[in-house]
């Protein structure tokens, strides 16, 4: 039993300690491989490791929860705690982090009228539900309790969001009532509101920043009593599709901004390592308009997606050595890149010829959106016949999200994205009796960041407009791609239109390797099953990272849905990443 306190500086046992923390998110990770990165940031020098812990995966329908493989955030813990490290864990309900709905669940939306991070009692009654399951899971880890946990999160950047105080006490009082007994801390932007609304009695503020550590700091100064400390150093930048290249900040200038942050406080480098978001977990900012986020969190971290030391991680451990003894820290996983060959596709069946055998097909009067289906992640098609028109002339499509693939007669006829789904889609197209019209929507990764957060329901959540007149009676179908299982491929494939495209890869000794994609539109791949994440022409990211534990000896099954009808001849397992070129560092 310890006691860890928060005075002049931070103490152990009443011996003063600095933290030097490194952040790891175990969820972006395969759990092979997480011993691996913990024993890197102890070799670094760091002796705290920080995660945040995302609520969408843990419960990920209402009243449902899974703490096994990747979640396994208990295992995650003990590896750190073998290992020496103290750990800073970060459960708010909201992470932000640049993950889907910044960890919220989807379901939340589900209900009319739900507000989010604020003390209406909807919301609140939910994270209670989820906090009586997770902390006491969490509390056991304490140093209090024997552990290596030494501080808890209470919410997260809250200060750009929100005011209401009464909130951040609730959630205080949860964390206490379910038994966390180390300090509570905050993590907001040195700047005075931000500061002022993200301040909740009984708890220490924390700064979130990526440069100029000497300024900074001294505005904490005039704000918080007792040690500095940066929660986030940000060392790097994400990237979104669309993008001129891949974000990547100085080495000098991180490193000089990181010296400073020993000399004078604490802090946790963001990222130690990035990891990968995984499936449909990417996240998204909207300011004048969407940019959904990468597959790759690489975040130019020190530690690159694939877990290899970087030049900023040799600069890093420069910086700690002139301050501290570094430990010799052997690494006890041996990880190799690979490069397997060029594989043609084995099979290959239609979108639309498949879901009868992958779809949920239900019939409603007026579209629905996903939320409000049970569906959280992936895509939804809306289908409809057309029997009052004799010409097409103008679609809208009403409160929807995120883009859409408009057919007529399963051909493709327009592609409308974000801004364009309300602005609508002009043509003058001849209609025949009984003409079919379907819209493939999809979930590009819902806002993590900001007041559009509430307005995230996906699919169709108002009205098709054709002609300027609202349509009626729909068939439904619920596709969230987590039953690729069910594929059939004899259904039947036509070309130029979305398709699953089914690989065999073959491989003699297991390691990471790196998807290459030249010639393929956008979609998803999945990896004996499990999804890897999206791709998209458009770039930055050319490739996909697949690590090795995800592969075996012998054949492997690797499915591509691909939305554009634009299907390359083959693929290429290479091993090396292409995040696409680097853009000028950030100093």
């Amino acid at each position: 039993m310890s006691v860890f306190e928060i005075k002049d500086n931070f103490y152990l046992d009443n011996k003063k300690i600095q933290i030097i923390s490194g952040g790891i998110h175990y969820f972006r990770i395969v759990p092979e491989y997480w011993r691996d990165r913990l024993e890197k940031l102890k070799a670094l020098g760091c002796n705290t490791v920080e995660t945040y812990i995302p609520w969408n995966l843990h419960e990920p329908v209402k009243g449902e929860f899974c703490f096994e493989g990747i979640l396994d955030v208990e295992r995650f813990i003990q590896i750190a705690t073998e290992l020496g490290l103290y750990i800073i864990l970060r459960p708010s309900p909201y992470i932000c982090g640049e993950w889907e709905f910044g960890g919220l669940p989807a379901w939340l939306l589900k209900e009319d009228g739900m507000r989010l991070r604020c003390s209406d009692q909807p919301y609140i009654n939910h994270v209670k539900d989820y906090y009586q399951v997770l902390i006491p899971k969490l509390a056991k880890y304490q140093v209090t309790n024997g552990g290596n946990v030494i501080m808890m999160q209470v919410e997260n950047e809250y200060g750009y969001y929100g005011d209401d105080k009464k909130y951040l006490e609730t959630l205080r009082d949860l964390l206490i009532a379910f038994g966390v007994n180390v300090p509570l801390v905050t993590s907001d932007g040195p700047m005075d509101e931000a500061f002022a609304c993200g301040k909740v009695e009984g708890v220490y503020q924390t700064g979130n920043f990526g440069s100029d550590t000497i300024g900074r700091f001294e505005f904490m100064k005039k704000k918080v009593t007792g040690p500095l400390m940066c929660m986030e150093f940000w060392v790097g930048w994400f990237d979104d599709w669309g993008s001129e290249g891949h974000h990547t900040a100085s080495v000098e200038k991180n490193a000089s901004d990181f010296e400073d942050m020993i000399k004078y406080g604490n802090v946790n480098i963001y990222m130690f390592v990035g990891g990968t978001n995984f499936g449909f977990m990417n996240g998204a900012n909207y300011y004048d308009y969407l940019t959904p986020d990468v597959t790759s969190y690489d975040y130019d971290a020190l530690l690159t997606e694939d877990g290899q030391i970087t030049e900023k991680y040799k600069a890093f451990q420069h910086v700690l050595s002139k301050y501290i003894e570094l430990p010799e820290v052997p690494f006890s996983t041996k990880i190799e890149r690979k490069a397997y060959g060029t594989y043609k596709p084995r099979n290959k069946v239609g979108l639309f010829e498949s879901l009868p055998y992958i779809g949920r097909k239900s019939e409603s009067l007026y579209p629905v959106s996903m939320e409000k289906l049970d569906q959280s992640y992936g895509y939804i098609l809306y289908r409809t016949v057309l029997s009052a028109q004799t010409k097409l002339k103008q679609l809208h499509l009403l409160e929807a999200n995120d883009r859409a693939k408009i057919y007529l007669n399963q051909n493709e006829i327009a592609t409308m994205y974000d801004l364009e789904l309300q602005k609508g889609y002009t043509c003058n197209l001849e209609v025949q009796p009984q003409d079919s019209l379907d819209i493939l929507m999809e979930n590009m990764g819902r806002v993590n960041f900001g007041v559009r957060m509430e307005r995230q329901r996906k699919g169709i959540n108002g009205a098709v407009l054709i002609n300027g007149h609202q349509h009626y009676n729909w068939e439904i179908y619920n596709l969230p791609m987590d039953n690729l299982d069910q594929l059939q491929y004899n259904a039947g494939y036509t070309e130029n239109r979305p398709a699953f495209y089914q690989f065999e890869v073959d491989v003699d000794v297991v390691g990471d390797t790196f998807l290459e994609l030249e010639g393929w539109g956008k979609g998803f791949v999945t990896v004996n099953g499990f999804n890897i994440g999206r791709f998209y022409e458009v770039g930055p990211q050319k490739n996909l990272y697949i690590p090795g534990p995800l592969l075996k000896q012998g054949k492997n099954e690797l499915i591509i849905f691909e939305s554009e009808g634009k299907a390359g001849e083959q693929i290429k397992l290479v091993n090396t990443p292409d995040l696409g070129p680097e853009l000028p560092p950030v100093v």
